[in-house]
């Protein structure tokens, strides 16, 4: 932070939103770093340093309030429900997120587990009989309910996760709302879809649509995903929600795949490649539109007029465009109602105090503050509406479908000093199964350890068994010990 040149930011952008953290960043790093001499900034590092921490953690509170009140739609459901009541008014539709997610502790998923139940009912009493796709839903997170929400804990989470998804989606059920199973990060991928197959298939939700999933595009696997729930949905007998974003933890994928030496990156390293992913994945939903009800969350124009066209070619206008909170109104308010594209369009509304902003904040920073964002792009008049509006699909075909040339292989990350060392995904059931065999093969094998004798003779002690540490009834091999003889034996 000390080292950043934040001072350049300020007045590059329209945006308050940038603004305002490059003051804040901006006071920080002067803080740690070297004081100025001239302006405004000078004039507040001495008030801040005379102020002494009190005060910048109060600057810090303000700061934080201001970006919650642009981003965040109310602290309580209830406080919510009263700010969308306008534009809800106007035609937007509505899916609340209650902030808050990766539960430490069982009491932490306590909370977050009430906190929905709540939420639902408070939900429930304003849907006005719109039905599961037209009325406001709820997004739920996975990890906010369980603190051990992960593959190597996959028995716990089937008996202790998913009673309590269907709890939820029960209670959706019967208010006649919509939930959503929200997107994380990738190597949750496999459970969630795990959970959603059996509340799919759960007899007492028969009959309600409001079950929905959230594909993200940057992940390559993304378009199998796709099909896999087109499948669900016509195996299960039911339609169901899905809603396709670009995606928000592409860092932390990227990071977390060096860290662990995996083979490659579970998401794409060129933007262009997660917009071309998006349009094929909408071009599937559509298709499906007899069991799928498509939801396609974005802020870029382009994409939107691209799925537009497609709907337009597929026959249906059985689908709808989202737009998160504080973020794409601009936008859709050219969209929705007569006279324009006339689709509906639901707004993504998070919800929650200041003290669980922070991760939620974060994201839309790190997504909504790269070069390649188009909200940032558009706010920026070196770049030309050519440009702005150039086709993903050309640009992929431009680079000939290869990966970012600066950003290597997770095994040339240290290229070309060394190779990073190799590790396993243990998130990743195939890996999981070749593992499992591999370690079946070396139990079944008869495992025997004895001394090696220079004149080839052997031990007169006897054979003893060696047990699993972990499993003291299972024998993995035996062993005959050198005796007494052996050692004094010359030669």
């Amino acid at each position: 932070v000390g080292g950043g040149d934040w001072r350049a930011h300020l007045g590059r952008s329209r945006s308050l939103f940038v603004n305002a953290a490059a003051w804040g960043l901006m006071i920080t790093g002067n803080l740690v770093s070297t004081h100025s001499d001239e302006g405004l900034g000078h004039s507040l590092t001495q008030l801040i340093a005379r102020g002494g921490e009190p005060l910048i953690r109060k600057g810090v509170d303000l700061a934080m309030r201001l970006l919650g009140q642009q981003f965040v739609i109310g602290q309580t459901i209830g406080e919510a429900l009263a700010n969308a009541r306008d534009r809800r008014g106007r035609g937007y539709r509505y899916t609340f997120d209650m902030l808050g997610e990766a539960a430490l502790t069982a009491a932490d998923a306590d909370a977050y587990f009430a906190a929905y139940r709540s939420a639902i009912a408070a939900i429930g009493a304003t849907t006005d009989g719109l039905g599961a796709e037209a009325g406001p839903g709820i997004s739920v997170k996975l990890s906010a309910l369980h603190p051990r929400y992960c593959h190597a804990q996959r028995d716990r989470v089937l008996a202790e996760l998913l009673p309590r998804v269907r709890d939820l989606c029960l209670r959706a059920h019967a208010q006649g709302m919509g939930l959503a199973i929200d997107s994380e990060e990738s190597e949750r991928l496999d459970l969630s879809l795990e959970l959603t197959e059996r509340l799919a298939g759960d007899a007492a939700l028969a009959g309600w649509n409001g079950l929905g999933v959230v594909v993200q595009s940057y992940q390559k696997r993304a378009p199998r995903v796709v099909d896999w729930l087109v499948d669900l949905a016509r195996s299960s007998r039911r339609r169901m929600s899905v809603r396709l974003v670009k995606g928000a933890y592409w860092d932390s994928e990227i990071k977390r795949a060096q860290v662990e030496g995996q083979a490659g990156y579970p998401v794409f390293t060129r933007k262009a490649h997660s917009d071309v992913c998006f349009l094929a994945c909408a071009r599937r939903l559509l298709a499906a539109a007899d069991v799928i009800y498509p939801q396609f969350a974005t802020h870029n124009a382009l994409t939107l007029a691209t799925v537009r066209e497609m709907a337009r070619t597929a026959e249906t206008g059985h689908f709808e465009f989202q737009c998160l909170h504080g973020m794409g109104e601009t936008l859709y308010d050219q969209v929705l109602g007569a006279g324009k594209l006339d689709v509906a369009c639901r707004i993504y509304a998070p919800v929650g105090s200041h003290e669980t902003l922070l991760a939620y904040l974060v994201r839309r920073l790190l997504e909504n503050g790269s070069n390649s964002s188009f909200v940032n792009q558009i706010l920026d008049p070196a770049i030309s509406i050519d440009e702005l509006l150039r086709d993903p699909v050309e640009q992929v075909a431009g680079d000939g479908g290869t990966p970012h040339p600066r950003i290597g292989l997770p095994a040339d990350l240290f290229a070309p000093v060394r190779r990073n060392s190799a590790g396993l995904d243990l998130n990743d059931p195939l890996t999981l199964s070749a593992l499992e065999a591999a370690f079946e093969q070396a139990r079944r094998q008869p495992w025997r350890a004895a001394p090696m004798l220079a004149d080839g003779g052997a031990s007169g002690t006897e054979l003893r068994a060696i047990h699993n540490p972990a499993h003291l009834d299972d024998i993995i091999g035996h062993v005959q010990d050198a005796g007494r003889t052996e050692v004094e034996r010359r030669f």
